[in-house]
Protein backbone atom coordinates (compact mmCIF):
# COMPACT_ATOMS: atom_id res chain seq x y z
CA UNK A 1 0.00 0.00 0.00
CA UNK A 2 1.68 3.27 -1.06
CA UNK A 3 2.25 5.60 1.69
CA UNK A 4 1.13 8.50 -0.16
CA UNK A 5 0.49 10.51 -3.80
CA UNK A 6 4.28 10.50 -4.14
CA UNK A 7 4.90 6.85 -4.36
CA UNK A 8 2.40 6.67 -7.76
CA UNK A 9 5.11 8.96 -9.21
CA UNK A 10 7.11 6.95 -12.11
CA UNK A 11 6.63 2.91 -13.25
CA UNK A 12 4.04 4.50 -16.26
CA UNK A 13 2.79 1.77 -18.63
CA UNK A 14 3.94 1.40 -21.82
CA UNK A 15 1.40 0.59 -25.21
CA UNK A 16 1.64 -0.44 -28.57
CA UNK A 17 0.67 2.06 -31.89
CA UNK A 18 -1.53 -0.44 -33.24
CA UNK A 19 -3.56 2.07 -35.79
CA UNK A 20 -0.94 4.53 -37.52
CA UNK A 21 1.34 3.45 -40.38
CA UNK A 22 4.79 3.04 -38.43
CA UNK A 23 6.94 1.98 -41.70
CA UNK A 24 8.97 -1.58 -40.60
CA UNK A 25 8.92 -0.42 -36.85
CA UNK A 26 7.37 -1.13 -33.68
CA UNK A 27 6.21 2.19 -32.14
CA UNK A 28 5.42 1.96 -28.13
CA UNK A 29 3.97 4.92 -25.97
CA UNK A 30 5.00 5.50 -22.20
CA UNK A 31 2.12 6.82 -20.90
CA UNK A 32 3.57 9.46 -18.31
CA UNK A 33 -0.37 11.09 -18.39
CA UNK A 34 -0.50 8.35 -16.00
CA UNK A 35 1.44 9.63 -13.28
CA UNK A 36 -0.72 11.54 -10.44
CA UNK A 37 -0.10 14.89 -11.45
CA UNK A 38 -0.68 14.08 -15.06
CA UNK A 39 2.69 14.18 -17.00
CA UNK A 40 6.06 13.30 -16.80
CA UNK A 41 7.08 16.44 -14.77
CA UNK A 42 5.63 14.65 -12.09
CA UNK A 43 9.15 13.06 -12.04
CA UNK A 44 11.03 16.20 -11.65
CA UNK A 45 8.94 17.92 -9.38
CA UNK A 46 9.88 15.25 -6.27
CA UNK A 47 13.60 14.85 -7.53
CA UNK A 48 14.71 18.34 -7.43
CA UNK A 49 12.54 19.18 -4.12
CA UNK A 50 13.86 15.81 -2.40
CA UNK A 51 17.46 17.15 -3.81
CA UNK A 52 16.88 20.25 -2.38
CA UNK A 53 16.20 18.87 0.98
CA UNK A 54 19.08 16.71 1.32
CA UNK A 55 21.76 19.77 0.05
CA UNK A 56 19.88 21.87 2.54
CA UNK A 57 18.92 24.33 0.23
CA UNK A 58 15.48 23.52 0.44
CA UNK A 59 14.14 23.71 4.84
CA UNK A 60 10.71 24.00 6.65
CA UNK A 61 9.26 27.58 5.61
CA UNK A 62 11.01 27.99 2.35
CA UNK A 63 9.12 29.22 -0.40
CA UNK A 64 9.73 27.34 -3.40
CA UNK A 65 9.68 29.59 -6.81
CA UNK A 66 9.95 28.46 -10.32
CA UNK A 67 9.15 29.26 -13.64
CA UNK A 68 7.73 27.45 -16.07
CA UNK A 69 5.45 26.13 -19.22
CA UNK A 70 2.78 24.45 -17.27
CA UNK A 71 3.30 20.59 -16.07
CA UNK A 72 6.73 21.35 -14.26
CA UNK A 73 4.30 23.99 -11.86
CA UNK A 74 1.80 21.19 -11.72
CA UNK A 75 4.74 18.44 -10.70
CA UNK A 76 6.44 20.78 -8.22
CA UNK A 77 2.66 21.97 -6.80
CA UNK A 78 1.92 18.61 -6.35
CA UNK A 79 4.70 17.89 -4.33
CA UNK A 80 4.97 21.20 -2.19
CA UNK A 81 1.74 20.91 -1.16
CA UNK A 82 2.28 17.54 -0.25
CA UNK A 83 5.43 18.19 2.32
CA UNK A 84 4.02 21.99 3.24
CA UNK A 85 5.95 23.87 1.10
CA UNK A 86 4.59 27.97 0.01
CA UNK A 87 5.11 27.82 -3.73
CA UNK A 88 4.90 30.52 -6.26
CA UNK A 89 5.49 29.71 -10.03
CA UNK A 90 5.61 32.29 -12.92
CA UNK A 91 3.98 31.14 -16.47
CA UNK A 92 4.20 32.32 -19.75
CA UNK A 93 0.54 33.49 -20.94
CA UNK A 94 -0.15 31.00 -23.30
CA UNK A 95 -0.54 28.48 -20.92
CA UNK A 96 -4.16 26.77 -21.08
CA UNK A 97 -6.94 27.65 -18.95
CA UNK A 98 -6.77 24.18 -17.46
CA UNK A 99 -3.47 24.10 -16.55
CA UNK A 100 -4.29 27.46 -13.99
CA UNK A 101 -7.09 26.45 -12.54
CA UNK A 102 -5.31 22.97 -11.73
CA UNK A 103 -2.34 25.12 -9.93
CA UNK A 104 -4.50 27.27 -8.35
CA UNK A 105 -6.44 24.30 -7.07
CA UNK A 106 -3.19 22.92 -5.79
CA UNK A 107 -2.56 26.14 -3.93
CA UNK A 108 0.16 27.72 -6.16
CA UNK A 109 0.62 31.06 -6.40
CA UNK A 110 0.43 31.55 -10.20
CA UNK A 111 1.84 35.56 -11.69
CA UNK A 112 1.32 35.61 -15.47
CA UNK A 113 3.78 37.09 -17.63
CA UNK A 114 4.24 37.54 -21.37
CA UNK A 115 5.18 34.97 -23.63
CA UNK A 116 6.12 36.71 -26.36
CA UNK A 117 9.70 37.63 -25.38
CA UNK A 118 12.97 36.26 -24.99
CA UNK A 119 15.57 35.66 -22.44
CA UNK A 120 16.92 39.34 -20.55
CA UNK A 121 13.54 40.77 -21.07
CA UNK A 122 12.18 41.80 -17.46
CA UNK A 123 8.73 40.14 -18.37
CA UNK A 124 10.48 36.95 -19.66
CA UNK A 125 9.12 34.26 -17.07
CA UNK A 126 12.22 32.60 -16.55
CA UNK A 127 14.24 35.99 -15.17
CA UNK A 128 10.72 36.94 -13.96
CA UNK A 129 10.87 33.75 -11.59
CA UNK A 130 14.48 34.48 -10.70
CA UNK A 131 14.24 37.78 -9.41
CA UNK A 132 10.88 37.41 -7.64
CA UNK A 133 13.08 34.35 -5.57
CA UNK A 134 15.78 37.08 -4.76
CA UNK A 135 13.16 39.60 -3.54
CA UNK A 136 11.53 36.59 -1.64
CA UNK A 137 13.30 36.12 1.93
CA UNK A 138 14.23 31.99 2.06
CA UNK A 139 13.26 31.35 -1.26
CA UNK A 140 14.13 27.87 -2.95
CA UNK A 141 14.35 29.15 -6.99
CA UNK A 142 14.31 25.36 -8.37
CA UNK A 143 15.78 26.75 -12.15
CA UNK A 144 14.58 23.62 -13.89
CA UNK A 145 16.96 24.76 -16.67
CA UNK A 146 20.29 23.96 -14.56
CA UNK A 147 18.94 21.68 -12.05
CA UNK A 148 21.06 18.43 -12.16
CA UNK A 149 18.18 16.63 -9.84
CA UNK A 150 16.46 17.04 -13.12
CA UNK A 151 17.96 14.66 -15.81
CA UNK A 152 19.02 12.41 -12.94
CA UNK A 153 15.11 11.87 -12.38
CA UNK A 154 15.23 10.77 -15.93
CA UNK A 155 18.61 8.57 -15.84
CA UNK A 156 17.78 6.46 -12.89
CA UNK A 157 13.75 5.97 -13.08
CA UNK A 158 12.60 6.83 -16.55
CA UNK A 159 15.23 5.19 -18.54
CA UNK A 160 15.55 1.93 -16.29
CA UNK A 161 11.63 1.50 -16.69
CA UNK A 162 11.73 1.47 -20.63
CA UNK A 163 14.78 -0.95 -20.87
CA UNK A 164 13.00 -3.33 -18.65
CA UNK A 165 9.61 -2.99 -20.17
CA UNK A 166 10.97 -3.12 -23.51
CA UNK A 167 13.02 -6.27 -22.43
CA UNK A 168 16.57 -4.91 -23.14
CA UNK A 169 16.42 -3.73 -26.74
CA UNK A 170 15.22 0.16 -27.59
CA UNK A 171 16.35 0.93 -31.07
CA UNK A 172 15.40 4.88 -30.88
CA UNK A 173 13.72 7.12 -28.45
CA UNK A 174 11.60 10.25 -29.44
CA UNK A 175 12.15 13.14 -26.94
CA UNK A 176 10.76 16.53 -26.51
CA UNK A 177 12.86 19.20 -25.22
CA UNK A 178 11.95 21.79 -22.80
CA UNK A 179 14.08 22.32 -20.00
CA UNK A 180 16.06 19.17 -21.25
CA UNK A 181 15.79 16.68 -18.34
CA UNK A 182 14.61 13.88 -20.50
CA UNK A 183 16.79 13.89 -23.46
CA UNK A 184 20.11 14.18 -21.20
CA UNK A 185 19.12 11.90 -18.62
CA UNK A 186 18.03 9.26 -21.28
CA UNK A 187 21.50 10.05 -22.80
CA UNK A 188 23.22 9.30 -19.98
CA UNK A 189 21.63 6.30 -19.12
CA UNK A 190 21.50 4.43 -22.68
CA UNK A 191 24.98 5.56 -23.06
CA UNK A 192 25.83 3.20 -20.28
CA UNK A 193 23.38 0.77 -20.57
CA UNK A 194 22.30 0.45 -24.29
CA UNK A 195 24.66 2.61 -26.32
CA UNK A 196 23.17 1.45 -29.62
CA UNK A 197 19.66 2.91 -28.62
CA UNK A 198 19.62 6.10 -31.01
CA UNK A 199 18.31 9.64 -29.55
CA UNK A 200 15.50 11.38 -31.58
CA UNK A 201 14.29 15.17 -30.89
CA UNK A 202 10.81 15.85 -31.61
CA UNK A 203 10.48 20.02 -31.85
CA UNK A 204 7.91 22.60 -32.53
CA UNK A 205 8.57 25.02 -35.81
CA UNK A 206 10.08 28.37 -34.27
CA UNK A 207 12.27 26.58 -31.62
CA UNK A 208 16.13 26.18 -32.24
CA UNK A 209 16.70 23.23 -31.40
CA UNK A 210 16.01 21.32 -34.58
CA UNK A 211 18.38 23.93 -36.27
CA UNK A 212 20.81 23.43 -33.48
CA UNK A 213 20.89 19.86 -33.77
CA UNK A 214 21.40 20.07 -38.16
CA UNK A 215 23.59 23.50 -37.86
CA UNK A 216 25.81 23.47 -34.57
CA UNK A 217 24.38 27.19 -35.07
CA UNK A 218 22.02 28.56 -32.57
CA UNK A 219 19.70 30.86 -34.87
CA UNK A 220 16.54 32.98 -34.00
CA UNK A 221 13.71 31.80 -32.42
CA UNK A 222 9.74 32.29 -33.59
CA UNK A 223 6.98 31.60 -31.46
CA UNK A 224 4.78 28.79 -31.15
CA UNK A 225 1.55 26.84 -29.86
CA UNK A 226 2.77 24.01 -28.20
CA UNK A 227 3.16 23.85 -24.80
CA UNK A 228 5.85 22.36 -22.31
CA UNK A 229 8.65 21.67 -25.51
CA UNK A 230 10.70 23.82 -27.72
CA UNK A 231 13.29 26.84 -26.51
CA UNK A 232 14.58 29.79 -27.63
CA UNK A 233 17.82 28.96 -26.23
CA UNK A 234 19.89 25.83 -25.06
CA UNK A 235 19.40 25.04 -21.13
CA UNK A 236 22.68 24.60 -18.81
CA UNK A 237 22.12 21.01 -18.39
CA UNK A 238 21.05 19.93 -22.08
CA UNK A 239 23.29 17.07 -22.89
CA UNK A 240 22.60 17.00 -27.01
CA UNK A 241 25.78 14.80 -27.93
CA UNK A 242 23.89 11.70 -28.51
CA UNK A 243 21.30 13.05 -30.51
CA UNK A 244 21.07 11.52 -34.34
CA UNK A 245 17.88 13.04 -35.72
CA UNK A 246 15.49 15.73 -34.90
CA UNK A 247 12.27 16.89 -36.58
CA UNK A 248 10.60 20.41 -36.75
CA UNK A 249 6.88 19.46 -36.56
CA UNK A 250 4.51 23.08 -37.22
CA UNK A 251 1.79 23.25 -34.71
CA UNK A 252 -0.95 22.19 -36.85
CA UNK A 253 0.45 18.91 -37.39
CA UNK A 254 0.67 18.50 -33.83
CA UNK A 255 -2.59 19.49 -32.55
CA UNK A 256 -4.30 16.98 -34.89
CA UNK A 257 -1.71 14.48 -34.54
CA UNK A 258 -2.82 14.57 -31.07
CA UNK A 259 -6.74 14.25 -31.52
CA UNK A 260 -5.64 11.44 -34.11
CA UNK A 261 -4.06 9.95 -31.31
CA UNK A 262 -7.57 10.26 -29.52
CA UNK A 263 -9.68 8.98 -32.24
CA UNK A 264 -7.17 6.09 -33.27
CA UNK A 265 -5.58 4.69 -30.24
CA UNK A 266 -8.09 6.04 -27.75
CA UNK A 267 -5.66 7.61 -25.82
CA UNK A 268 -6.10 11.51 -25.04
CA UNK A 269 -2.38 13.30 -24.92
CA UNK A 270 -1.47 17.32 -25.26
CA UNK A 271 -0.41 18.97 -27.96
CA UNK A 272 3.15 17.91 -26.88
CA UNK A 273 2.40 14.32 -27.54
CA UNK A 274 1.36 14.98 -30.37
CA UNK A 275 4.16 16.98 -31.85
CA UNK A 276 6.19 13.66 -30.44
CA UNK A 277 4.36 11.28 -32.11
CA UNK A 278 4.48 13.25 -35.42
CA UNK A 279 8.31 13.13 -35.00
CA UNK A 280 8.28 9.33 -34.32
CA UNK A 281 5.93 8.49 -37.02
CA UNK A 282 8.28 10.05 -39.42
CA UNK A 283 11.20 8.51 -37.95
CA UNK A 284 9.65 5.33 -38.67
CA UNK A 285 8.45 5.61 -41.96
CA UNK A 286 12.23 6.74 -43.09
CA UNK A 287 13.38 3.24 -41.93
CA UNK A 288 14.31 0.36 -44.10
CA UNK A 289 14.72 -2.09 -41.19
CA UNK A 290 12.22 -2.81 -38.59
CA UNK A 291 13.24 -1.17 -34.75
CA UNK A 292 11.48 -0.99 -31.81
CA UNK A 293 11.07 2.47 -31.66
CA UNK A 294 9.36 4.45 -28.23
CA UNK A 295 7.96 8.15 -27.56
CA UNK A 296 6.03 9.40 -24.89
CA UNK A 297 2.54 10.72 -24.21
CA UNK A 298 3.91 13.86 -21.91
CA UNK A 299 0.83 14.76 -20.27
CA UNK A 300 -2.97 14.20 -20.44
CA UNK A 301 -4.83 16.01 -22.81
CA UNK A 302 -7.28 17.66 -20.36
CA UNK A 303 -5.30 19.93 -19.32
CA UNK A 304 -6.04 21.17 -23.36
CA UNK A 305 -9.73 20.41 -23.89
CA UNK A 306 -10.05 24.28 -24.33
CA UNK A 307 -7.33 24.22 -26.83
CA UNK A 308 -6.31 21.63 -28.77
CA UNK A 309 -9.48 19.72 -28.87
CA UNK A 310 -11.61 23.03 -29.50
CA UNK A 311 -12.80 23.05 -32.82
CA UNK A 312 -13.57 27.05 -32.62
CA UNK A 313 -9.53 27.26 -31.18
CA UNK A 314 -8.41 25.30 -33.47
CA UNK A 315 -10.31 27.17 -36.84
CA UNK A 316 -9.39 30.81 -35.33
CA UNK A 317 -5.62 29.62 -35.17
CA UNK A 318 -5.68 27.78 -38.79
CA UNK A 319 -5.02 24.53 -37.41
CA UNK A 320 -8.43 22.98 -38.96
CA UNK A 321 -8.70 23.08 -42.35
CA UNK A 322 -12.33 23.86 -44.25
CA UNK A 323 -13.60 24.81 -47.95
CA UNK A 324 -12.87 28.30 -48.49
CA UNK A 325 -15.30 29.89 -50.15
CA UNK A 326 -14.03 33.24 -50.83
CA UNK A 327 -16.50 35.54 -48.79
CA UNK A 328 -17.03 36.92 -45.18
CA UNK A 329 -18.09 32.85 -44.31
CA UNK A 330 -14.21 32.01 -44.55
CA UNK A 331 -14.08 35.15 -41.36
CA UNK A 332 -16.53 32.93 -39.22
CA UNK A 333 -15.23 30.23 -36.89
CA UNK A 334 -18.49 29.35 -35.28
CA UNK A 335 -20.30 28.06 -37.97
CA UNK A 336 -24.40 27.65 -37.69
CA UNK A 337 -24.68 25.36 -40.28
CA UNK A 338 -21.73 23.02 -38.68
CA UNK A 339 -23.45 23.25 -35.21
CA UNK A 340 -20.74 25.75 -33.07
CA UNK A 341 -23.40 28.72 -32.65
CA UNK A 342 -24.42 28.68 -29.15
CA UNK A 343 -27.39 30.33 -29.50
CA UNK A 344 -31.35 31.09 -27.42
CA UNK A 345 -34.69 31.37 -27.84
CA UNK A 346 -36.15 34.26 -27.16
CA UNK A 347 -38.39 32.25 -24.77
CA UNK A 348 -35.28 30.98 -22.88
CA UNK A 349 -34.41 32.82 -19.52
CA UNK A 350 -32.35 35.12 -19.32
CA UNK A 351 -30.24 32.92 -16.50
CA UNK A 352 -30.07 30.65 -19.23
CA UNK A 353 -28.38 33.16 -21.76
CA UNK A 354 -26.00 34.08 -18.98
CA UNK A 355 -24.96 30.40 -18.24
CA UNK A 356 -24.44 29.52 -22.04
CA UNK A 357 -22.43 32.79 -22.16
CA UNK A 358 -20.15 31.84 -19.64
CA UNK A 359 -19.64 28.51 -20.30
CA UNK A 360 -18.81 29.11 -24.27
CA UNK A 361 -16.73 32.38 -22.86
CA UNK A 362 -18.64 34.39 -25.20
CA UNK A 363 -19.98 37.98 -24.57
CA UNK A 364 -23.00 38.09 -26.65
CA UNK A 365 -25.29 35.16 -28.47
CA UNK A 366 -27.71 34.99 -30.87
CA UNK A 367 -31.54 34.85 -30.66
CA UNK A 368 -33.05 32.40 -33.12
CA UNK A 369 -36.38 31.23 -33.55
CA UNK A 370 -37.52 27.74 -34.07
CA UNK A 371 -36.80 27.66 -37.74
CA UNK A 372 -33.40 28.89 -37.21
CA UNK A 373 -34.06 32.14 -38.33
CA UNK A 374 -32.04 35.06 -36.13
CA UNK A 375 -34.78 37.45 -34.85
CA UNK A 376 -32.36 39.27 -32.10
CA UNK A 377 -28.91 39.54 -30.11
CA UNK A 378 -28.81 39.64 -26.67
CA UNK A 379 -24.80 40.87 -25.01
CA UNK A 380 -23.89 41.22 -21.18
CA UNK A 381 -24.57 44.88 -21.37
CA UNK A 382 -28.50 43.56 -22.56
CA UNK A 383 -28.30 41.38 -19.43
CA UNK A 384 -26.80 44.02 -16.78
CA UNK A 385 -29.43 46.38 -17.85
CA UNK A 386 -32.81 43.68 -16.75
CA UNK A 387 -30.97 42.03 -14.00
CA UNK A 388 -29.13 45.27 -12.36
CA UNK A 389 -32.23 45.66 -9.76
CA UNK A 390 -32.54 44.64 -6.02
CA UNK A 391 -35.24 41.70 -7.44
CA UNK A 392 -32.29 40.22 -9.71
CA UNK A 393 -33.07 36.64 -8.90
CA UNK A 394 -36.72 37.56 -9.98
CA UNK A 395 -35.15 39.28 -13.25
CA UNK A 396 -32.70 36.03 -14.26
CA UNK A 397 -36.14 34.33 -14.59
CA UNK A 398 -37.31 36.86 -17.60
CA UNK A 399 -37.47 36.09 -21.11
CA UNK A 400 -34.47 36.87 -23.39
CA UNK A 401 -37.18 38.73 -25.36
CA UNK A 402 -37.10 41.55 -22.44
CA UNK A 403 -33.39 42.11 -23.02
CA UNK A 404 -32.61 41.22 -26.49
CA UNK A 405 -32.22 43.65 -29.08
CA UNK A 406 -34.28 43.54 -32.78
CA UNK A 407 -32.42 46.02 -34.12
CA UNK A 408 -30.59 44.09 -36.50
CA UNK A 409 -28.36 45.36 -39.21
CA UNK A 410 -27.31 41.97 -40.94
CA UNK A 411 -24.72 41.62 -43.45
CA UNK A 412 -24.72 39.62 -46.64
CA UNK A 413 -21.55 37.30 -47.49
CA UNK A 414 -20.41 38.76 -50.34
CA UNK A 415 -20.45 42.52 -49.19
CA UNK A 416 -16.60 43.00 -48.79
CA UNK A 417 -14.57 43.92 -46.10
CA UNK A 418 -15.15 47.76 -45.98
CA UNK A 419 -18.97 46.77 -45.04
CA UNK A 420 -17.59 44.40 -42.41
CA UNK A 421 -14.90 47.13 -40.93
CA UNK A 422 -17.82 49.36 -40.95
CA UNK A 423 -19.95 47.32 -38.75
CA UNK A 424 -17.16 46.64 -36.21
CA UNK A 425 -15.74 50.09 -36.52
CA UNK A 426 -19.06 51.09 -35.21
CA UNK A 427 -18.97 48.42 -32.27
CA UNK A 428 -21.30 46.07 -33.21
CA UNK A 429 -20.81 42.19 -34.18
CA UNK A 430 -21.24 41.52 -37.39
CA UNK A 431 -24.20 39.30 -38.53
CA UNK A 432 -23.94 37.41 -41.58
CA UNK A 433 -27.09 36.26 -43.64
CA UNK A 434 -28.17 34.49 -46.81
CA UNK A 435 -31.37 34.54 -48.18
CA UNK A 436 -32.89 34.84 -44.56
CA UNK A 437 -30.79 31.80 -43.25
CA UNK A 438 -28.42 32.97 -40.04
CA UNK A 439 -24.85 31.81 -40.72
CA UNK A 440 -23.04 33.51 -37.83
CA UNK A 441 -21.52 36.25 -36.22
CA UNK A 442 -17.80 38.20 -37.18
CA UNK A 443 -16.51 39.77 -34.34
CA UNK A 444 -13.57 41.85 -34.09
CA UNK A 445 -11.29 38.73 -32.60
CA UNK A 446 -12.30 36.74 -35.57
CA UNK A 447 -10.94 39.59 -37.80
CA UNK A 448 -7.92 39.95 -35.98
CA UNK A 449 -7.11 35.99 -35.69
CA UNK A 450 -7.40 36.18 -39.87
CA UNK A 451 -5.26 38.87 -40.02
CA UNK A 452 -2.97 36.89 -37.75
CA UNK A 453 -3.23 33.77 -39.91
CA UNK A 454 -3.06 36.03 -42.61
CA UNK A 455 -6.63 34.68 -43.84
CA UNK A 456 -6.72 38.06 -45.41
Amino acid sequence: MPESILALIGNTPLVRVRSFDTGPCELYLKLECQNPGGSIKDRIGLSMIEAAERSGELRPGSTIVEATAGNTGLGLALVAAQKGYPLILVVPDKMSREKILHLVALGADVRITRSDVGKGHPQYYQDMAQRIAGETPGAYFVNQFGNPANPWAHETTTGPEILRQMDGRVDAIVCGVGSSGTITGLSRFFARESPGTRLVIADPVGSVLADYIHTGTLGTAGSWAVEGIGEDFIPSIADLSRVTHAYSIPDAESMLTARALLMQEGILGGSSSGTLLAAALRYCREQAEPQRVVTFVCDSGAKYLSKTYNDAWMLERGFLAREQVGDLRDLIVRRHDAGLTVTVLSDDSLLTAYNRMRSADVSQLPVVDEANRIVGIVDEFDLLQVVRRDDAAEQFRQPVSTAMSTRLETLAPDVGLDALFAVLDAGHVAIIVENDAFLGLITRVDLLNALRTRML
